[in-house]
Formats: structure tokens, sequence, C-alpha cells
């Protein structure tokens, strides 16, 4: 069990229909609500009540519910208390609760406790923020799959193969003296191989639930006067970006948020990459070269003359970001909107001054976004797709030597790091440093 003194909140302030919350959880939660109510309450059954201050003065009238530890949502005595009215009132019976025992929560404990009580994993836990926090239909579906644990379930599958292939293989070490190398059989090779293609599954699908939980970042570049900022309007559908004929008109990042059916798009107009000797507008190039870097989706906006050569402004773009060559200006080239391939870069002809070519934009950058990833996607996080490729590093390093060497304890270390950066996303290995920054993100009642 967690911390045994007791703990209260708002759990949630009046809404449209003018009901508060006040959550309170903790040992003394049943003596509390004897308080309260002036008798035992009956487990899971709403009690209309009479709120009275330490005085005998009515606070509010609503109702209380009493959940008996275990059966609660923090593993602990629970006690909610619903009341209509003002958050004056619901400040009022806060106050009440903890004259009578409690404490304030701080942000996130009752989660936190319901993860340390083993109601929740990690990663489950982080789900319980990112649906609070979701800002389209598609972000909160994935957010309540990963709370009905279907992204644990795939992080515990893929642990259950590494263990097994750790006993494989620290098997194999424990023979050294033997004349059959057990590290050369091929059922090793066939394990590792099969967990590899099982996390790079997981990590495509990860980095998905990622952009449905964050939005996708996606930044748009290109030579100065190539169209960036129509780009950005005719996607914002108004006039956020100056948009002139003079070149380096863009001078910094320029940021907005767009949502598409429900995909949430952070979409940063950039400077225009070239050489300058104009200090402001190197500035601009410097931090245009700097937000390529945190993309998860680089638009590179270029037209019908430079499309063969301003790929070349992507080459020291780093591998894991997505590129999307955005042929522009159609309009004064008689060119038809289309898409295809072109020197291994996938290409929109479009004109974001006529709006020509801009749904087969809006649907790819929806299909980057997530939204049609199919009905098991699930919410992630950062830190999980981090994880995941400390993971993949480590398989990676493990086939090396099994392949080069048969360096079985070398391979045997990387695995045991592997199992060890896995278990960070469920919580089966964590820092109270970790925990800490997690759950001090949370709302306060939650």
């Amino acid at each position: 069990m967690a911390d045994t003194d007791t703990i209260a909140a708002i759990a949630s302030a009046p809404g449209a229909a003018g009901i508060g919350v006040v959550r309170v959880s903790g040992a003394r939660v049943p003596a509390i609500a004897q308080a309260l109510l002036g008798r035992a309450p009956q487990p899971r059954h709403a009690h209309l009540a009479s709120f009275l201050d330490d005085g005998g003065a009515l606070i509010d009238r609503g109702l209380l519910l009493h959940f008996p530890a275990p059966h609660s949502y923090t593993g602990e005595h629970v006690l909610e208390l619903q009341g209509h009215g003002s958050t004056v009132l619901l400040d009022l019976l806060l106050k009440r609760v903890c004259a009578l025992g409690a404490r304030l929560a701080r942000p996130g404990e009752f989660t936190e406790r319901a993860f340390l009580n083993g109601k929740l994993d990690l990663a489950q836990a982080e789900a319980v923020a990112d649906l609070i926090a979701a800002r389209s239909e598609a972000g909160a579906r994935a957010a309540l799959r990963s709370l009905d644990g279907v992204f644990s379930q795939r992080v515990h599958a893929l642990l259950d193969a590494m263990i097994a292939l750790r006993v494989h293989v620290e098997a194999a070490i424990d023979f050294p003296e033997e004349e059959i190398d057990f590290l050369a059989d091929p059922a090793i090779a066939h394990e590792l191989d099969a967990l590899r293609t099982q996390l790079a599954a997981l990590l495509a699908e990860t980095r998905r639930g990622v952009r449905l939980t964050d939005g996708l970042k996606v930044a748009i570049v290109g030579r100065p006067n190539a169209g960036k900022s129509s780009l950005l309007n005719a996607l914002a559908q108004s006039e956020r970006a100056i948009v002139t004929a003079i070149a380096g008109t863009t001078r910094d990042v320029l940021r907005e948020t767009v949502s598409l059916d429900g995909a949430v798009l952070e979409l940063a107009d950039t400077a225009g990459l070239r050489e300058t000797h104009d200090e402001v507008e190197r500035e601009g190039v410097r931090r245009a070269r700097a937000e390529l870097a945190r993309a998860d989706l680089v638009l590179l906006v270029t037209d019908v003359a430079h499309a063969d050569v301003d790929p070349d402004l992507l080459d020291e773009l780093p591998t894991h970001v997505a590129r999307l060559v955005i042929v522009n200006k159609i309009d004064l080239e008689t060119q038809p909107p289309r898409a295809e391939m072109h020197a291994g870069l996938p290409h929109l002809w479009l004109s974001a001054r006529t709006g020509e070519g801009l749904d087969l934009l809006r649907a790819e950058l929806k299909t980057r976004a997530g939204l049609g990833s199919g009905e098991g996607a699930f919410s992630a996080r950062r830190r999980h797709v981090a994880a995941l490729e400390r993971v993949q590093t480590h398989l990676d390093h493990a086939a090396a030597a099994l392949a080069a060497t048969r360096a079985g304890e070398l391979a045997a270390e990387d695995l045991r790091h592997a199992q060890h950066a896995l278990g960070e996303i469920t919580g089966s290995y964590s820092s109270d440093d970790l925990l800490g920054a997690i759950f001090g993100s949370f709302c306060i009642g939650k």
C-alpha cells in the first residue's frame, strides 16, 4: 500500500450541471465519512447528506459515496462528495474534510497511489492525464485504450519474449567448456530476430501514439519565397503569416495549431534557408534548422524549377524525421495536382495560392498524424519512444555480438539493459525522480 495518510482535493469543479466533486483517499476515510453523514455509510451506495461545518452550519447538500479498500481507484478507502453550487462551497467542503484529518493532495497523488498500490501500471497512469488533456476525439479514444491496458499488454508481451531469450542465452553461456557451441543454436538467432521485428512494430505504433497525444509537429522549410507562409495560411485558413514577394520576409519561427478532422497539427513556418549576411535573417535560418530536429515531419516547400535540387537542403536532417516535398505554385506552370514518389521522396504538387492539391496534402497530414491507424491505436509519450529506442539499440548490439564473436556475456548484458529500459515504460523499473516528474504534471485531484 502507499502512504497511509489521508489526502483530499477538489476532483472536479462545477460544470454545466452545477455539480462539483471533492475526493478523499486514505485510512481516515471511514471516520470522515461517518462524521459527515452521521452514521457509517453503506459501501458503494449513494447517500443524500447535509454537509455541515465544525460549528454545525450547513455547507451544502449532496451525495456521499464510500468505496472501501482495496476496491477503489487508489486501492485505499476512497470517499467522493458530490455537491452543487460554486467553487466557494467546494472550498468550504474541502476545508471541512481537512479539519477532520485529511491533508491537501499533491498534483497527481490520487493516480500515483493507484500506481503504487498496483491498480494501474505507469503507462496506464499516464493515460489518465492524456485522456484529460486530449485535444481531439482520436486522441481521447487512444488514451482510453492505453488506460484499458492495450499499450501495456503489448509491452508485457515483448517483455515476456525478451525474458525467454535471456534465459536461452544465459543457459548457453553456462557451459563454456562443452564442445558444443550452444550460442550457435539457430533458435537463439531466430528468437532475437523475432524480438527485433516485434519491437520495430511496437515502436512504430508508439510513435503514432505520441502524435495522437501531442499532435504532429510539422516544420515548413525551404528556400526564400517558395511559398512557405502561403502554405501555413492555407492550412490554417487564416492570414497568420505575412506574405510578400520580398525574399526573407519571415525572420522567426511562426507557430500555429491546426485541427484537420480531429488530427492536431503543430505547424511551424520558418525562415528561408539560404546563406545571408543579414544578422537578423541569419538568426532566423539558425532557428529554422533547429526546428528541423524537433519535427515529426518536415514539409520542404519548393517549386517546379527547383524540385530536383531543393531536397538537398534536407541532407543534414536526422534520419528519424519524416520528409515530404511540396512542389508549390503549379498554377504558374499549368501543372496538375498529384502525388508521386521521386528520388526516393514523396512529392505533392499543389498551389497554396489557389488551393489546388491541398486536399491531397490534408489527407496525407491526417494519415501521418495517426488518424486511420486502426481501432487498436493507443496513446503514448515521448519517454516511451525514447525507452523503446534504447531497447532497439541494445538488441542491435546483442545481435552483433552473437553474430561476430559469439560473445554470449556481452549479448546477455545488452539483453539485461534492454529489459530494464522496457520495464521503465510500465514502471517495473522506475526511479523516484521519474515518478515525481510524471505525476507532478497531473492536475490536482487526479
